[in-house]
């Protein structure tokens, strides 16, 4: 309840103060759930990929050290987070992920580089794809990085979507097919990258 009332009360504001988001490819998004991956650009990339793929709703991770305070605890739950120990991972940060898709309705989101200062790609969503039997779909953001940005009108929200990638649950993750999939979905972000704007070029300084 919680994360469509954020929806309806953030999206008009949104739109008040920068325009409608623009979004390419939405019908290429798969029924059930999934992996949405994307390069990580800014802090505003999370909000604004859910906001272009809604109604379906997404889980997160989230470091376990925000969970402390009760009432912040309620608050980020209630929008489908959940703690993960980035110190110390484990198997958590994938079976957490796993059970979110495979028992719920809820699909996830991952930045594969972690960083918006790396384009070195993890092999997690891969994994966590093969495991739950979902498909992972390559996303795009751009517009502005910062949220005073929002509110100057020169750059719109736009986001593209594309084709979704399958992996064969029988098969095992090579190292070989590990790189396959990097290059498969890097060539998908540059595809989409070019469709919303040819001259588009990342500054992660901005």
């Amino acid at each position: 309840m919680l994360y469509r009332i954020v929806y309806y009360l953030f999206a008009p504001l949104l739109a008040l103060v920068n325009g409608r988001q623009k979004v390419y490819n939405r019908e290429k998004l798969p029924q059930g759930n999934y992996i949405l991956v994307a390069p990580h650009r800014s802090l505003l990339d999370p909000p604004f990929l859910a906001l272009a793929a809604y109604p379906k709703q997404f889980g997160f991770m989230a470091k376990q050290e925000l969970f402390k305070n009760k009432l912040f605890a309620w608050l980020i739950k209630s929008l489908h987070a959940f703690p993960v120990d980035r110190k110390n991972p484990g198997m958590a940060a994938i079976k957490g992920p796993v059970n979110l898709l495979k028992k719920t309705e809820l699909s996830t989101m991952i930045f594969p580089t972690g960083s918006r200062h790396s384009k070195k790609m993890k092999g997690g969503a891969f994994l966590i794809a093969k495991l739950a039997g979902v498909p992972i779909v390559p996303a795009v953001y751009q517009g502005p990085f910062q949220v005073k940005d929002l509110f100057t009108w020169k750059t719109r929200r736009q986001v593209a979507f594309g084709d979704p990638i399958y992996i064969d649950r029988k098969n095992k993750l090579t190292d070989e097919d590990q790189a396959a999939l990097e290059a498969q979905l890097q060539s998908q972000f540059d595809a989409l990258d070019a469709q919303i704007n040819p001259d588009f070029k990342y500054d992660p300084s901005k």
